[in-house]
């Protein structure tokens, strides 16, 4: 088997065209395709970007020919939720509309869909993309392989591990065992800071917990365990994590992921891991694929990427 992984996209089409070119796809009867590969896409195609509803009628185009695979990432699931009203609450939404962040962070794809029936068909058709994938000799995931988390949800998803009602409603609701499995999956783990400490992420926002870089062989202290700038890094002290985290260590085929808006020349993590979400949605920074031709071991020359201008 013989696909090509590609990051986050969130609207930006035109970057999405220039790397299908330069991966050797052409467009045939307003389809992009490969004679021999395939491309799987780790979600998060919408917000940010310039081209919400371009860029999602490019991926389904391909997928409804079989010349592409998506999964979900926490940017539909962010969207299906803001579109739905809390049942038990109905004139409040399952993502809230005044929570500050959320409309921000949303605003580009409802611009381009809020009121028109558009926006209800791309929502249905989210809720068709599996939350992982797991292929012979390779997996897909948005933001994190964590089996207890899996576990938790597999029993309540829809065929091909799709979003049910239940999923949605229990993943948004703060405390749940589903909303958790969600953050881990679609979000990646977090772990509250030590000491009442804070820092302010690139949107702005004051956050006390911190993303914890779960490839790493070594999750023992919170220092070594921190995703995130080398300025936060810096601040974190070198004290023991929690053990669930600490203990962590994923074992299994190679696993491609994205989410984390890497920066830099794309690499492999470790030979069994590779992200590729090299934050896309910034000016000058690349759309980035991994071309996986069945290796048991990922090569950081495998990555493939247009220089953004």
């Amino acid at each position: 088997m013989n696909v090509d992984i590609i990051g986050d996209i969130h609207g930006q089409h035109d970057k999405l065209v220039e790397l299908l070119a330069h991966l050797d796809y052409r467009e045939i009867e307003g389809v992009w395709r490969h004679p021999t590969r395939q491309a799987i896409f780790v979600g998060d195609l919408i917000d940010r970007g310039p081209k919400q509803v371009a860029t999602v009628q490019l991926v389904r185009a391909m997928m409804e020919a079989g010349s592409a695979r998506c999964i979900l990432g926490n940017h539909e699931f962010n969207a299906i939720a803001w579109f739905t009203r809390d049942p038990h609450n109905p004139s409040e939404f399952l993502r809230p509309h005044g929570k500050p962040g959320n409309l921000s962070q949303h605003e580009a794809f409802l611009r381009e869909v809020e009121g028109t029936p558009e926006h209800t068909e791309i929502l249905a058709w989210f809720k068709t993309l599996p939350l992982w994938l797991e292929l012979p000799g390779l997996r897909i995931v948005h933001a994190c392989w964590h089996q207890a988390s899996m576990e938790v949800l597999i029993p309540l998803l829809g065929p091909n591990r799709t979003l049910t009602d239940e999923v949605i409603l229990s993943g948004s609701r703060r405390g749940h065992p589903v909303f958790e499995a969600i953050e881990v999956v679609c979000k990646g783990p977090e772990v509250t800071l030590p000491d009442g400490m804070s820092f302010e992420d690139k949107e702005g926002k004051v956050r006390d917990a911190v993303r914890i870089a779960w490839w790493k062989e070594d999750c023992s202290t919170y220092k070594m365990a921190a995703q995130g700038p080398p300025s936060l890094i810096d601040a974190i002290p070198d004290t023991p994590l929690e053990l669930e985290w600490q203990a962590f260590r994923y074992r299994g085929p190679p696993v491609v992921f994205g989410h984390y808006w890497f920066t830099g020349t794309p690499a492999v993590l470790r030979p069994s891991v590779a992200c590729v979400d090299y934050s896309a949605a910034r000016e000058g920074h690349p759309l980035v694929a991994y071309r996986w031709s069945g290796e048991s071991e990922l090569r950081s020359a495998n990555f493939a990427w247009v220089q953004a201008t």
